[in-house]
């Protein structure tokens, strides 16, 4: 870290003529349980990692925000009284859409000089996204000294990516991004946006998150289709059970005694629904009480459900989950993020890691004709001044 930061200052200077005030970071992130969870009211279980973004800046005196990402070395400018959608230099529209929220949040900004560097690796489903968004908040928030809560931080910045880019992102990534904590895991209720941080020692156990160089295909039209499935799980149940509003509010209990009378698919959809729930929040007291092979093995079932309940794997997953199982070193292997491409995650032994890489490398193109891209990562703290 302390190189890219050298890297940037230098960059900094080199385009703006100054060193910049403060060198903030916003996280990326990945899910450990609670797929496909967050639409249906229920709970979801992310880490921040040591992938990010980092975010130098300086204030200006006019109304002038000029951002330079180091990554594509193209700058984007804009005033802050007239924000529009950058059709070129896509990348700067997290930035502004950002500030755009911020705001009409009530928020006074500045205009600022900026340059950004991440490494989050891009589409893999880790959030770059949410990791820009955070990092921009979090240097506005460092260099104009003004109040706002990690929550309405990591709720401006849902609102901008989902009404300034456009994309119908849930509360998750941005939550992780802002409020994680270093070797804990975020649990959040994505109906009340309560959330607590629970345990996870990432010095003996590390996260290491498997692309499978699958890109994620079908994402948007089975996103759809599963949230219309849930749907119409939710207006039968509500048939036999009046207090339901969403598949968070059955339980185990409910569901066996009415799953006979669901169409097969709408059965499926829930079944997953209901019971990763009950992962989540069965987790939260794992956690607490250090206990790595219990909770392994709730990711291995998170998984399992993903591909055969709600039918959102594909071959490249479920080849990298297999061959990641029999991995030296690992304690499991489950799809990340939306699915049908994309990552898997694993739980490592530390002193396995090495090992674990060159068998799952190996093993899985021997299986798909596709290298993979293997990420060592630490739980993290989220947004934060690091210079």
């Amino acid at each position: 870290m302390s190189t890219r930061i050298d890297d940037l200052r230098n960059e900094f200077k080199k385009l703006f003529g100054t060193n910049p005030d403060t060198i903030v970071k916003g996280p990326g992130r990945v899910d450990l349980l609670g797929h496909h969870t967050d639409y249906n009211d229920g709970f979801v279980l992310p880490v921040a990692v040591d992938r990010d973004v980092i975010a130098a800046g300086s204030l200006r005196d006019d109304n002038k925000v000029v951002v330079n990402s180091l990554n594509f070395r193209t700058t984007s400018e804009f005033a802050l009284d007239s924000i529009e959608r950058d059709e070129v230099n896509t990348w700067s529209n997290y930035v502004r859409g950002m500030l755009k929220f911020l705001m009409e949040s009530g928020i006074e900004l500045r205009g600022a000089n900026i340059a950004l560097h991440g490494n989050v690796p891009i589409g893999s489903g880790m959030s770059s996204s949410a990791a820009i968004e955070m990092a921009t908040g979090c240097l506005f928030q460092t260099l104009l000294g003004f109040e706002m809560s990690g929550s309405d931080m990591a709720l401006t910045g849902q609102k901008a990516e989902n009404k300034f880019v456009g994309v119908n992102t849930g509360i998750m990534d941005q939550f992780i991004s802002r409020l994680g904590k270093k070797d804990h895991v975020l649990y959040i209720d994505c109906r009340t946006l309560d959330y607590s941080l629970f345990p996870l020692d990432t010095s003996a156990v590390k996260i290491v998150v498997c692309d499978t160089s699958k890109r994620r295909g079908l994402v948007d039209s089975e996103y759809d289709l599963r949230r219309s499935q849930c749907e119409e799980g939710v207006r039968l149940f509500a048939q036999w059970l009046p207090n339901v509003k969403a598949l968070r509010d059955i339980n185990p209990a409910d569901f066996e005694a009415h799953k006979g009378k669901l169409p097969d698919v709408v059965r499926k959809r829930a079944e997953h629904v209901i019971y990763e729930n009950e992962r989540v929040l069965a987790s939260r007291d794992v956690l607490t009480s250090g206990n790595f092979a219990k909770f392994a093995h709730m990711m291995d079932a998170s998984h399992n459900s993903a591909r055969d309940l709600y039918e959102t794997s594909c071959f490249e997953l479920d080849a990298m989950a297999e061959v990641c199982r029999k991995a030296p070193g690992s304690l499991c292997a489950r799809l990340a993020g939306a699915g049908f491409g994309g990552c898997s995650v694993s739980l490592v032994k530390a002193e396995s890691v090495e090992r674990f890489i060159e068998v799952v490398s190996v093993e899985y193109e021997s299986r798909t004709n596709l290298k993979p891209s293997l990420y060592v990562c630490t739980a993290e703290d989220g947004a934060s001044v690091i210079a």
